[in-house]
């Protein structure tokens, strides 16, 4: 085995540019290979695919053939540089899965990268990522789910959101020193700063990549409340047949699109929010693992808005209608007029 090999895992957090490093990385494949590192797979639904299978996740859109994770481990065992796989699945995994997918790699050197954004933003950010996956909770009792740390959700947003804890679990693997957070950059960065980071950590020269549009865009404050209001709707659907139609045509492609015309879900962050951030910030710096970035800039940031909850109908009613025109014309031939 080659001395300069290593797999590189980024597991998330979610919400925190995942989609933008994929996108990117998958997007300059070529690039990137000719400097040393390899975006595992033909593309990222080949990762979706791997890392669901050795996950054993159960509730997927792509379903996993069999073979697919251990096609990424010999795609990087074939490579003699740095091999990546960029997937948030792979955050909130407990200690039993995360030895399975270290030894998995047959004793390749393994790193891990976590990308942590503040819980400011992560709050509703989740909130609405809750219902692009089918869930019809109102955001007040999301919120209070996330103070109290309730069952489903609430737990779920810490073993999603906690970067502290993250960091730690994964650890196990590779080690404290095998481990880099890179922080999120405050709004108003450029776009670029974020992937200068990845770079950083990755030791990958990061001019010259061309660079991925908007994805996973934040719903506004009404699309939101319509997605969450048809959720309660359609309840029977299996989740394939809800990412099919409702999730990618109506909430990401069509309502996402939408989001400069409506207030956004806005969110203040309460005390025991602050205190839980500044206990979570402690942990990382107390923990040896490497930072790339600034921890300060975790502490919880205030987003303006509004309550989706106090949306007026006729806002609700001009975003649902936008929704079906989406439809429609999704659904139109194509090469028809």
């Amino acid at each position: 085995m080659d001395v300069s090999q290593r797999v590189v895992l980024h597991v998330g957090l979610m919400k925190s540019g995942t989609s933008f490093v994929q996108r990117l990385a998958a997007g300059n494949r070529d690039l990137l290979a000719e400097r040393g590192v390899l975006f595992l797979g033909h593309n990222w639904a080949a990762q979706v695919r791997g890392v669901s299978d050795v996950l054993d996740r159960q509730r997927v859109a792509l379903e996993p053939e069999d073979g697919a994770w251990q096609s990424l481990v010999d795609e990087a065992a074939a490579f003699p540089g740095t091999s990546l796989i960029s997937m948030e699945y792979l955050g909130p995994a407990g200690p039993a899965k995360i030895a399975e997918v270290v030894e998995s790699l047959g004793g390749l050197p393994v790193e891990v990268f976590v990308t942590a954004r503040d819980l400011g933003r992560g709050v509703p950010a989740m909130w609405q990522e809750a219902l692009k996956n089918g869930r019809d909770i109102t955001y007040d009792a999301y919120v209070a789910g996330v103070q109290a740390r309730a069952e489903g959700l609430g737990r779920r947003f810490w073993r999603e959101q906690n970067a502290d804890a993250v960091a730690r679990r994964w650890a196990a693997g590779p080690g404290v020193s095998g481990v880099t957070v890179v922080t999120v950059p405050r709004p108003g960065a450029t776009v670029e700063l974020l992937w200068q980071r990845f770079a950083e950590a990755l030791g990958v020269d990061p001019s010259g990549v061309e660079l991925p549009g908007p994805a996973n865009e934040s719903l506004g404050a009404a699309s939101a409340e319509v997605l969450r209001l048809l959720n309660t709707r359609v309840e029977d659907l299996d989740y394939g047949q809800y990412v099919r139609r409702v999730k990618q045509p109506l909430a990401k492609k069509t309502l996402g699109a939408r989001r400069g015309a409506e207030p956004p879900v806005g969110f203040e962050p309460p005390a025991w929010l602050h205190q839980r951030s500044r206990k979570m910030i402690e942990g990382l710096r107390g923990s040896g693992v490497r930072v790339v970035g600034d921890l300060a800039e975790l502490e919880p940031l205030t987003v303006p808005g509004v309550a989706p909850a106090s949306v007026p109908v006729e806002e609700q009613l001009a975003a649902a209608v936008a929704g079906l025109e989406g439809l429609a014309r999704r659904m139109r031939p194509k090469g028809r007029k």
